[in-house]
């Protein structure tokens, strides 16, 4: 009968008693260190292994708290936001609210809204005309929009400083089912906006602007 290595490595995890059968193997057997070229005995390599996943362990969980932080630094964010809004008495002080804490507490730096199919006033920026196709895409759209910048119309939002903008993120305003306007934030780092990246966080401005929005405008 020919073994292989995994055949050898199922028999141990199946018998783990073998090593107190032939506890005499342990000081015998010497493997490979995997930082060097010395030969190292079962026990050393164990605790190196033990070691390596203590500092694996130590890197997710650093990673978890730095996430845990940067997520309680946005829900403090969105929460200021939330009473800003509540305080607002027309859809004027809305703009002003979301603009203020989206360019200045989330330091977005291109921010532009715009409404249809709404009362407003026409001359206001909000409420310039949106292209069909625009107005389509937004109303199929599930989640936020994040990635590169490729609409055009949207750059012009932004004004001149639009033009260097990279990636985008394309949140939709709705009154329950209807789609009644988008929210846009663009920036100049490539990496702000990307595809597959979370959007709860865009998902809860949205829906702060939107019924904001829709009480102040009624």
């Amino acid at each position: 009968m020919n073994l292989v290595a995994k055949d050898v490595a199922q028999y141990l995890k199946d018998h783990p008693d073998f090593f107190n059968q032939y506890a005499e193997l342990l000081a015998q057997i010497s493997i490979p260190d995997p930082h060097g070229g010395r030969a190292v005995s079962i026990t050393e390599r164990q605790i190196g292994a033990l070691r390596d996943q203590v500092r694996r362990l130590e890197g997710k969980l650093a990673e978890l708290l730095r996430f845990g932080e940067e997520n309680d630094v946005l829900s403090a964010k969105t929460h200021r936001l939330a009473v800003a809004l509540a305080r607002c008495g027309d859809s004027a002080s809305v703009f002003l609210v979301l603009y203020a804490h989206l360019g200045g507490g989330f330091a977005i730096p291109h921010v532009a809204v715009r409404l249809w199919d709404v009362p407003g006033n026409p001359e206001a920026l909000e409420f310039q005309p949106v292209s069909a196709a625009a107005k389509d895409y937004v109303r199929e759209l599930k989640y936020p929009y994040c990635g590169a910048s490729s609409w055009a119309d949207v750059e012009d939002w932004f004004g001149e400083d639009g033009k260097g903008v990279r990636s985008l993120a394309i949140v939709p305003l709705r009154d329950e089912e209807t789609t009644f306007g988008m929210l846009a934030l663009g920036s100049e780092e490539p990496e702000r906006f990307y595809p597959g990246m979370g959007t709860v966080y865009l998902e809860r401005i949205g829906e702060l602007a939107s019924a904001a929005l829709t009480r102040t405008l009624a």
